[in-house]
């Protein structure tokens, strides 16, 4: 009873201790063509002798320990005086400040930041990009407490666009942007771009939405209003309800976009500048969708371990299939209903997964719920084998994600969808329960939802690699599947052409070529005594039979290799997706693929 009465003193000491703490954040950008971020955090109302400064190791959405830290220079402290506090870095990504006792402390640092993407920040002089876990640091004891930021931008830059919840004051005349944050999560939850963007507006479902573009491109506004509002309806009538009142886009035109990164009201995408037209502007939108649906599933229905974060460290789950996989089938199916694709357009995106997810030789090795755990070390990490031991969780989770409508609908008898499946994780797990979930609670529900005992389901397809009988839970939607893979005589190497040879990028485990002792960066240089390139060496491989004999010349580090390669036959897994236009289930296809 003692130790509970001390640990429950101590438990409201150290709440009162945070309460009586303040923690503003000031961000400058001196000079921006030297890519340096100038940060200053001032502390207010300390008590404690020492005071221990993180920043993050990743961030949210983009599961790979990126160690920002590396970009860190120049931590100083000081005390209410001005007087230089001594300042120890204690491991990779922490420093501990000796605070003298003193109750308010400046604690600057410079951020380098010269990478663009939606996961890291960058800084020049056409305008300024804020990942915030990669600029700012965090103090654990005030994680959890609200506070400041104000942005200085540069004087060559006019705008400043973020999602954050603005100050009383808001833009002063000095040229400063306030805002304020509820806790670090959603500090580091609102990106920020800094520049001269083009902004403008729309509205949709309910929620203002704020767009600011960066870069030359040829978007059109007025398109983009009409289209992205459609996206944004047709994902909200997933859920019945959008959760923001407004909400934020911030799309990067560059040469080669990275695709995007979710957050709670807000998102970033990056695309090449020259994508809004035909069917490159059919994947714009499929991006937005896919990033927009996050903002219900992964922020908010989501795996326990995704939230409150621990930024330290790695935060592993089974289920980033779910949260990646549901959202790249709902992307492709969210352009379906908002009239961008006809039933058989979608019917052939959805084949074209089906083929890339069984078709490939790492889907027989790493389980789906692998793929999820071990993303920090190996889809974020690919090698020249990678091909041969691992399969996307995005692609092969958008396939469980249409299994598992095809069965509700059809448990259902075309009354309800996936869409209701997700609509019980909302209500439950966000707005009644406000947590996430454990994977044997999604696996419950889903087997509560849809009638049935699902062991054998995850135990083949979840946490096995066998092919699902494809062909039963479609049919019963409308959809024949046949399977057109068959044996075939196979090199099981690919190349590409680098100068005037063709040097190996990939080599199937098991394959012809492999056998032979061919490997990636191998240069060929000849077969059967001819010098060949990429595009003879293709025209070769198409006239092989099984059992054909190829001496091969490689060059391996400069080094000259003969090697002898015997034809072996290969089967790898194919379908064809078709509209059934005499099946009994077409009124249930049109359901689903409404």
């Amino acid at each position: 009873m003692k130790n509970i009465i001390l640990s429950f003193a101590y438990l409201l000491f150290a709440g009162f201790v945070a309460n009586a703490q303040n923690l503003t954040y000031n961000l400058h950008m001196k000079q921006p063509s030297n890519h340096y971020y100038q940060v200053e955090m001032e502390v207010d109302g300390w008590k404690q002798k020492e005071l221990i400064v993180k920043m993050p190791v990743w961030t949210p959405g983009s599961y790979l320990v990126r160690e920002f830290a590396k970009n860190v220079d120049l931590v100083k402290a000081f005390d209410e005086n001005g007087k230089a506090l001594d300042v120890q870095k204690i491991n990779k990504n922490s420093w501990k400040i000796d605070t003298k006792k003193s109750k308010k402390i400046k604690i600057n640092y410079e951020v380098y930041a010269f990478e663009l993407t939606v996961r890291t920040s960058f800084l020049d002089q056409t305008h300024g990009f804020v990942a915030g876990a990669g600029v700012f640091m965090y103090i654990d004891a005030l994680k959890n407490k609200a506070g400041k930021i104000n942005v200085y931008p540069h004087q060559s830059f006019s705008k400043v666009t973020t999602a954050l919840p603005k100050t009383a004051e808001g833009e002063t005349a000095d040229g400063k942007f306030g805002y304020t944050y509820k806790d670090y999560d959603q500090l580091a939850d609102c990106p920020i771009e800094i520049g001269n963007q083009l902004e403008f507006d729309f509205d949709a479902a309910g929620v203002k939405h704020h767009v600011a573009i960066y870069g030359r491109g040829n978007h059109k506004v007025e398109e983009l209003q009409k289209d992205m509002a459609k996206i944004v309806e047709a994902a909200t009538n997933v859920f019945g309800e959008n959760p923001n009142k407004e909400y934020t886009f911030i799309i990067h035109n560059v040469e080669r976009g990275q695709g995007g990164l979710e957050h709670m009201n807000s998102t970033v995408l990056s695309v090449n500048r020259w994508t809004y037209q035909g069917n490159d502007y059919k994947k714009f939108l499929s991006l937005v969708a896919h990033e927009y649906f996050h903002l219900w599933n992964v922020k908010r229905i989501r795996p326990k371990q995704l939230g409150p974060f621990n930024y330290d460290e790695e935060n592993y789950t089974d289920l980033l299939w779910v949260m990646e996989g549901f959202t790249s089938y709902y992307d492709e199916l969210l352009l379906l209903r908002a009239g961008y694709y006809e039933q058989g357009e979608y019917l052939a995106k959805l084949n074209s997964s089906l083929n890339y997810v069984e078709g490939t030789y790492g889907s027989r090795v790493q389980p789906l719920a692998h793929a999820s755990f071990d993303a920090w070390i190996k889809a974020y990490r690919p090698n020249e084998n990678s091909r041969n031991t691992t399969m996307t969780y995005y692609t092969r989770g958008q396939l469980m994600a249409a299994l598992f409508d095809a069965m509700i609908i059809y448990e259902y008898k075309g009354k309800k969808s996936l869409d209701d499946f997700m609509q019980i994780l909302y209500k439950k797990y966000y707005k009644e329960l406000d947590r996430g979930f454990t994977c044997s609670e999604f696996k419950k529900e889903l087997e509560d939802f849809t009638k049935q005992n699902l062991d054998d389901f995850f135990k083949n397809h979840i946490n096995g690699t066998e092919i699902p009988d494809y062909k039963v839970f479609f049919k019963r939607v409308g959809v024949d599947v046949e399977y057109t893979g068959k044996p075939k005589p196979d090199f099981g190497a690919s190349y590409s052409q680098r100068g005037s040879s063709a040097v190996v990028t990939y080599v199937r485990r098991g394959s012809s070529a492999e056998k032979g002792g061919l490997s990636v960066n191998d240069e060929i240089i000849s077969v059967d005594g001819v010098r060949v390139d990429a595009s003879s060496l293709r025209e070769l491989e198409s006239t092989l039979d099984t059992g054909d004999e190829m001496a091969i010349l490689v060059s391996r580090d400069n080094i000259m290799m003969d090697l002898e390669i015997i034809i072996e036959e290969y089967e790898q897994p194919s379908f064809i997706l078709d509209l059934d236009s005499g099946s009994e289930a077409k009124l249930l296809r049109d359901f689903w693929l409404r």
